[in-house]
């Protein structure tokens, strides 16, 4: 029983887990420009910070104004694959680093 159990749970929890974002549903890699046009199309997420990584790859948060946000990576080959998903994103107000606020 305890096993039927914990079978139930763990399909449960991975169910969930898999839709828990609805960028998470998305396809997870592709061309950067169908990426971003698929994540601005369906949750008028447009790139907010971008970064390039030590390997050479390009990282990017994407946002809308509702707050939901994804970051996605691209390699030097083009292929951009999400990262992360999720809610409730905040621009936080610039500082110089080392100074305290």
């Amino acid at each position: 029983m305890v096993r039927y159990l914990t079978t139930i749970l763990g399909a449960l929890l991975i169910g969930w887990s898999a839709f828990s974002s609805p960028a998470q549903a998305q396809a997870m890699c592709g061309e950067r420009r169908a990426v971003v046009e698929n994540l601005e199309q369906t949750y008028s997420e447009a790139p907010v910070s971008i970064g390039l990584a030590s390997n050479g790859a390009v990282i990017e948060v994407l946002a809308s104004p509702s707050g939901s946000f994804t970051i996605i990576l691209t390699q030097p080959n083009g292929l951009s694959c999400v990262m992360a998903a999720g809610e409730n994103w905040e621009n936080l107000p610039k500082r110089l680093a080392g100074t305290h606020t």
